[in-house]
């Protein structure tokens, strides 16, 4: 390499002057050579992990913090729902169905009260909401060892259900309220991501609890998830004020929104296309148990893949989602990408050994591809749609597509992708690709017309793009 060391005499200098063009050149040229042959991949490698770094640690300041909180939240969430089955069960003493039937109970109360709760979410404000439900919930959790029987269980897990749907629905809305359109997709796909590595982490620890196997640590597994929550509050308590959008004073009853027929068809469409999270944890481990060759603990280590492609792709999926038209075309990819799915697995019925066990990667990998493109599109719905006013009761009709599955997904799609041999794989491709092809013009339809408080004018003013 040539000395690019200051010389410190003027000897020096004009020997370094007498050297020929041919002699200053050549060294520069092996540098060149040299770095090109070695920087370049070294160059690319670092690129490459800067990119994937940036694409799962959120960049410094509030969305950061959001999605901090957002993983303390899930260690402890994620420790109690893998432990929770055991401490129904072992710590309460209750049966199965005892279980089965409180945590219904409390879905469906949960399912009624989205959209009222949403609107108390525009009248107290998102933060108040958010906080107040957090130390609700911490305070719930942290009597459930105490609770006696199966009355008792039945009203925490219902107090449980009406919160879950309040702070559900206030965190949202505060991560739309308080960043910038351009940001607030994103933003979600980070807590998203930050979500999984605390359900992960969370999973972990259950597995201590779980080999120590005493009625005293599942009770202190129910206090730690009260802890983490007490410690999200103070988050939630830091987080930057939000000022309430006033509603106009003779503004629509709470349930107004549901009369808003194209977002709720929006809504709906959704929800159906959010049965990936069924099919992948209920469908597919059914399907791998009963229909397959595959060894069970094949089923862990897909979940454990779908946690580390979330956490890796979550962000990199959500891109061009933070508009209604990005919104509209993600959610007809996660839509198409099901009915892939529905076209895949079933080949794993009549294959053997690690053929099975590739077919059923493939399948799992298209799915969480799936997840999290429509994930992103369903931001971009309620990032996009809903009027400041009314954004609360808005996020919280949004949801109900959603809860609307999760309680006739399970059954339905078991009973077709499952029970009947494979035929009925057919069907749900049919189903999940007309759900796709419709997802643009709906959204368009929902986009042109006015929501809650706005005037025909105001709605046409949302930017639609023609589809291409």
């Amino acid at each position: 390499m040539v000395n690019r060391t200051p010389a410190t005499s003027a000897g020096s200098k004009r020997n370094s002057d007498t050297r020929t063009p041919v002699d200053s050149a050549q060294p520069k040229s092996l540098d060149r050579a040299v770095g090109g042959t070695l920087g370049s991949p070294v160059m690319g490698a670092r690129d490459t992990i800067r990119t994937a770094v940036r694409h799962v640690v959120p960049p410094a300041g509030l969305t950061r913090a959001l999605a901090v909180q957002a993983m303390v939240y899930a260690i402890g969430h994620g420790l109690f729902q893998a432990g929770s089955a055991v401490f129904f069960t072992r710590a309460l003493g209750l049966s199965p169905t005892q279980v089965g039937l409180g945590l219904s109970l409390a879905a469906g109360v949960s399912l009624l009260g989205t959209v009222p709760l949403g609107a108390v979410t525009d009248r107290y404000g998102a933060q108040t909401v958010w906080l107040v439900g957090v130390v609700v919930e911490a305070a719930l959790f942290g009597a459930y060892p105490f609770v006696g029987g199966f009355v008792g269980f039945l009203a925490v897990v219902v107090a449980l259900g009406v919160v879950d749907a309040a702070t559900g629905v206030a965190r949202q809305v505060y991560a739309i309220n308080v960043l910038p359109p351009e940001d607030r997709v994103t933003a979600l796909a980070y807590q998203r991501s930050a979500l999984n590595v605390g359900f992960g982490l969370g999973a972990v620890i259950s597995g201590v609890v779980l080999a120590v196997d005493t009625l005293s640590a599942y009770r202190g597994m129910v206090w730690f998830n009260a802890a983490m929550l007490l410690v999200t509050a103070v988050f939630v308590y830091r987080l930057p004020r939000v000022p309430v959008v006033a509603a106009p004073a003779e503004g629509p009853s709470r349930f107004a929104v549901l009369r808003d027929r194209p977002f709720m068809a929006v809504s709906l469409l959704s929800g159906l296309l959010s049965s990936h999270g069924t099919l992948y944890l209920v469908v597919l481990p059914l399907w791998v148990l009963s229909h397959t060759d595959a060894p069970r603990t094949l089923i862990a280590a897909l979940v454990l893949l779908n946690t580390i492609l979330a956490v890796l792709l979550q962000v990199r999926a959500s891109r061009g989602a933070d508009t209604v038209t990005g919104a509209g075309r993600a959610l007809r990819t996660g839509g198409l990408l099901i009915a892939l799915f529905c076209l895949i697995l079933p080949l794993s019925a009549v294959t053997d050994g690690v053929v099975t066990i590739a077919v059923l990667v493939v399948a799992a990998v298209v799915l969480t591809l799936a997840e999290l493109v429509q994930s992103a599109g369903a931001w971009g719905i309620t990032s996009t749609l809903p009027p400041a006013a009314h954004r609360g009761a808005y996020v919280g009709a949004f949801r109900l597509g959603g809860q609307l599955q999760y309680l006739v997904g399970p059954a339905g799609l078991t009973a077709l992708g499952v029970t009947t041999g494979g035929w009925g794989w057919f069907p749900l491709v049919a189903l999940f690709a007309v759900a796709a092809i419709a997802a643009v013009p709906l959204v368009g339809w929902a986009a042109r017309r006015p929501r809650l408080g706005e005037t025909v004018e105001t709605a046409e003013a949302v930017p639609v793009a023609a589809d291409a």
